[in-house]
C-alpha cells in the first residue's frame, strides 16, 4: 500500500509538474492603437477583436502546449510619433513577444524604424496602409493584414467612373496616411481620364476649415474627395462645406468610414459614399456573430483585422515551436497562404492542434486573408453609401 501510495504521489507530482511548466509559458502580445487621436472611434473595437482572438487561443489551451496569452494595450495617438515610439519601447521592456500595430501610417512606420527592427520585434498592423511601408527596410519583420492605399486608389478612381464623375477636387489629411492615399487616387483617377481640378492638404485639430474650403471651392469638380480622419479634420472639411453650399456629397475613403462620421455630419452626410478594406463570406459572417457575442461591433473597420493579426502571430509561433520573433517571422506567410485546411474565426484551436501535427493551413480568417510581395494583404474593398445616417455596404471591390 505504502508503494503504491509513493508510485502514485511521485506520478501527481510529475504530472504537475508538466501542468505547471506548459502554464507557466505567458505569451504576450502588444496591442498599440491610437486609443486617443483621430480615429479613437474605431480603436475599441479594433483592440476587442485582437482579444477575442486570444481569449480563443488561450481557453483552446493548444498554442506551444498550454501557454497563455496576455494583450498588453498601448496608445500610439495615431499621428504622435513620439507618445508611439516611447508606449512601443514600454511594450518591449514589458516582454512583449509580438505587436499587433501600428495603426496609423506614420506611427506605424516610426515604430517600426525605431523600435521593431532595433528590437527585432515582429509587427503585424491591422490598419496601416501607406504604400511608402511596402518598401520600407523591415527586415522581414512588419506585415499588414489590410491592403495598401495604391489599390484603395484604384478601387475609389473605378467607382468614381461608374458614377459618371468626370472631376473631383481632393483634399488630405497632412501626413505621410494621407499623402499617400492622395497620391494613389489622384494618379488613379487621372490614368481612367478623370479630372483633378486640386490637391491640397489639411492640417487636423483645426476650430476652422473655411479657408481650405475656400480653395476648395474655387478650383471646383463634380465631388469633393476626403482623405482625411473621421474624428478629426475630414469631419471639419465636410462641414465647412456643406455650410458654405460648396458640395453635397462628398467621396469617402478608409479613414472617413465609421459610424461616428454620420453621427458627427447628420443628415446632409446622406448619399455620400467611398470604400474601406473589408471582405464578404464565411469568415466575416463567423466573426461578426462572435463579436456580436462578446459584446463588440465586429464591422467596424479595421476589427476584422484586428483578430487576423492576432491570430496569425500565434499561428506561427505554433509553426515555429517559438515564441521568439527571430524563429516565428518566417512562417507567417507560411500559414497565411495556400496549401493547407482553410482556418475561419473560431478555428483557432483546431488550426494550432493541425500544426502541431505537421499538417499545413492556409488562415482565411474574418478578412479573407492571403498576404502578398512583402507581406501585406492582397485585399478586398466593402463599398459604402451613407443612408438614412448609417453607412450601409452596397458591394465589394
Amino acid at each position: 500500500m505504502k508503494k503504491m501510495l509513493m508510485a502514485t504521489t511521485a506520478a501527481a507530482l510529475v504530472a504537475g509538474a508538466a501542468f505547471a511548466d506548459g502554464h507557466a509559458k505567458e505569451v504576450k502580445l502588444g496591442i498599440e492603437f491610437g486609443f486617443t487621436g483621430p480615429i479613437e472611434s474605431l480603436t475599441g473595437p479594433m483592440a476587442a477583436g485582437a482579444e477575442m482572438a486570444m481569449k480563443e487561443v488561450t481557453d483552446g489551451g493548444m498554442l506551444l502546449d498550454g501557454a497563455t496569452v496576455t494583450p498588453m494595450r498601448a496608445d500610439s495617438g495615431c499621428i504622435d510619433n513620439g507618445l508611439a515610439v516611447s508606449n512601443a519601447e514600454r511594450l518591449i521592456a514589458d516582454g512583449i513577444n509580438g505587436l499587433i500595430g501600428a495603426d496609423c501610417s506614420g506611427v506605424t512606420g516610426a515604430v517600426l524604424q525605431n523600435v521593431a527592427i532595433p528590437n527585432g520585434m515582429v509587427m503585424i498592423s491591422p490598419s496601416a496602409t501607406s504604400p511608402g511601408l511596402t518598401t520600407m527596410e523591415d527586415n522581414g519583420l512588419f506585415f499588414r493584414t489590410s491592403p495598401s492605399d495604391a489599390r484603395e486608389g484604384e478601387v475609389m478612381a473605378e467607382i468614381l467612373q461608374e458614377r459618371g464623375v468626370k472631376s473631383i477636387a481632393l483634399t488630405y489629411t497632412n501626413n505621410d496616411y494621407g499623402k499617400g492615399l492622395a497620391d494613389a487616387i489622384e494618379s488613379s483617377f487621372k490614368a481612367i481620364g478623370g479630372e483633378v481640378t486640386i490637391v491640397a492638404a489639411h492640417e487636423d485639430g483645426k476650430a476652422d476649415y473655411s479657408a481650405e474650403v475656400g480653395a476648395l471651392a474655387s478650383a471646383g469638380g463634380d465631388l469633393l474627395v476626403v482623405a482625411g480622419y473621421l474624428d478629426q479634420g475630414g469631419a471639419g472639411i465636410i462641414n465647412a462645406a456643406l455650410d458654405a453650399g460648396a458640395w453635397d456629397t462628398f467621396g469617402l475613403p478608409g479613414g472617413m468610414i465609421g459610424d461616428n462620421l454620420p453621427a458627427t455630419i447628420g443628415p446632409d452626410l446622406d448619399g455620400s459614399y467611398g470604400q474601406i478594406a473589408g471582405s464578404q463570406g464565411t469568415g466575416i459572417e463567423t466573426f461578426t456573430a462572435m463579436a456580436e457575442e462578446a459584446g463588440f461591433d465586429g464591422t467596424s473597420p479595421y476589427t476584422p483585422e484586428s483578430y487576423d493579426a492576432a491570430a496569425l502571430l500565434m499561428l506561427a509561433m505554433q509553426a515555429a515551436g517559438s515564441m521568439d520573433p527571430a524563429e516565428y517571422k518566417d512562417h507567417i506567410l507560411d500559414v497565411a497562404n495556400a496549401p493547407g485546411t482553410e482556418i475561419f474565426p473560431g478555428e483557432l484551436t483546431k488550426a494550432l492542434e493541425l500544426i502541431k501535427n505537421g499538417e499545413d493551413i492556409d488562415y482565411v480568417g474574418a478578412s479573407a486573408v492571403e498576404l502578398i510581395g512583402p507581406g501585406e494583404s492582397a485585399g478586398t474593398y466593402r463599398m459604402i453609401e451613407v443612408r438614412d445616417g448609417k453607412n450601409e455596404t452596397i458591394g465589394f471591390k
